[in-house]
C-alpha cells in the first residue's frame, strides 16, 4: 500500500509560491524578467480564466465601443501590463536608488510638492493603475518623504505578512485594512502634515459611498473624502500607466476641494464622485493599465465573505 501523499493548504502554496517569486524573480537580469512576465501573461490571457474573464468585462464598460477584437486586445495588453506590476514588486527591493528615482515620471507632480510645503497634510488616492508600490517608493526615495497606506488582509495571514513586510521595506507605514484603528491613526498623520497614500476605487467594507461610474453605479470607499473632511489635509487623485519603455508614467490631478455648502454626508459624497471622475479620466486614456480583475459594478457583485478575494 503506498503512503497517502500530504495534504497541501491551498493557503499555504499561495505563500509559497508569493514568496519563490521575490526570492527568485529579483535576481534575474531585466531584460530576462521582462520576457519571463510577458510569457506567464499571454499563458494566462489564452487559458481565459475567471479574472481574464473579468478584466474584460470591465474593459467592456470602459471602452463600450470596443469590438470583440478589440476588447481581446485590451485584455491581452491588461494581463501584460499586470504582469509587470508583479515583476517589477519582486524585483524593486533590489532597484538601486537610481533606478528608483528615474523610474517614475509624473506629471504635475507640483500638486504633491506644493500640498507637502502646506503642512496641510495630503492624501493621495489611486485606482489599481500601473504600479503603485513603484509610485510609493519613488515618494519616499525621489521626494524622501515617508507615508502611510492600507493593506487589504490577505489570507492566509503569512502572506499578508510579507506584503507587510515587502512594503515596510520599501519605506511605507503600514496599517491593516481591518480593525477599526486604521482611521484613527491615518487622521493622526495627517494632522501632523504627513503623506497618506490609499488605493481607492474598488469598496472593501460596507460603508462605501455609491459614485456613478463609467456610467454605472458602483461604490468607492469613504476613506479619502472622510479623511479630507475631518483633516482639512488635500485630497489628491493619482492616475498611472505604463508606455513602451521601461518607466512608468503618471499624473498627479488637480485637488478635489470640499464643497462649501451641505451636509459632512453630502459634502463626502460629492468628492467621492469627483474622485471617481478623475480615476475613470484617467483609465480611459490608458484601459490596458487598470488591473481590475474583480467584479466592481453594483450590477456584477454578489454577496461573498470577507476575505476571500484578494486585490
Amino acid at each position: 500500500m503506498s503512503p497517502r501523499m500530504p495534504r497541501i493548504d491551498t493557503g499555504t502554496l499561495t505563500d509559497a509560491l508569493y514568496g519563490l517569486g521575490w526570492s527568485t524573480v529579483k535576481r534575474l537580469p531585466e531584460t530576462v524578467a521582462v520576457r519571463l512576465g510577458r510569457k506567464i501573461a499571454d499563458t494566462a490571457w489564452k487559458r481565459r480564466g475567471k479574472g481574464v474573464r473579468r478584466l474584460e468585462a470591465n474593459l467592456a464598460r470602459v471602452v463600450p465601443d470596443a469590438t470583440p477584437q478589440r476588447l481581446a486586445e485590451l485584455s491581452r495588453a491588461g494581463m501584460r501590463s499586470y504582469m509587470r506590476y508583479w515583476m517589477e514588486s519582486f524585483r524593486l527591493p533590489a532597484w538601486s536608488k537610481d533606478r528608483i528615482r528615474n523610474g517614475f515620471v509624473p506629471e504635475d507632480v507640483h500638486h504633491l510638492t506644493d500640498g507637502l510645503a502646506s503642512d496641510r497634510g495630503v492624501i493621495l488616492a489611486l485606482p489599481h493603475m500601473g504600479n503603485y508600490d513603484l509610485a510609493g517608493v519613488w515618494v519616499t526615495t525621489k521626494l524622501n518623504t515617508p507615508f502611510t497606506t492600507v493593506a487589504e488582509r490577505l489570507k492566509p495571514e503569512s502572506l499578508y505578512d510579507r506584503f507587510v513586510a515587502y512594503r515596510e521595506g520599501l519605506g511605507m507605514e503600514v496599517l491593516p485594512h481591518t480593525g477599526g484603528a486604521a482611521f484613527g491613526t491615518l487622521a493622526r498623520r495627517l494632522r501632523a502634515g504627513g503623506l497618506v497614500c490609499l488605493v481607492a476605487d474598488r469598496d472593501l467594507s460596507s460603508s462605501g459611498i455609491p459614485v456613478k461610474f463609467f456610467g454605472e453605479e458602483t461604490k468607492m470607499p469613504a476613506g479619502p473624502a472622510m479623511l479630507a473632511l475631518q483633516t482639512g489635509a488635500m485630497l489628491l487623485p493619482v492616475t498611472l500607466w505604463y508606455d513602451d519603455t521601461p518607466i512608468m508614467r503618471g499624473r498627479v490631478h488637480p485637488e478635489i476641494e470640499v464643497p462649501e455648502t451641505g451636509t459632512r454626508v453630502e459634502k463626502a459624497a460629492q468628492m467621492t464622485q469627483a474622485l471617481a471622475d478623475a480615476f475613470a479620466s484617467g483609465i480611459a486614456d490608458h484601459p490596458e493599465d487598470w488591473h481590475m480583475l474583480q467584479r466592481l459594478w453594483l450590477a456584477d457583485l454578489e454577496p461573498r465573505e470577507p476575505g476571500t478575494e484578494t486585490a
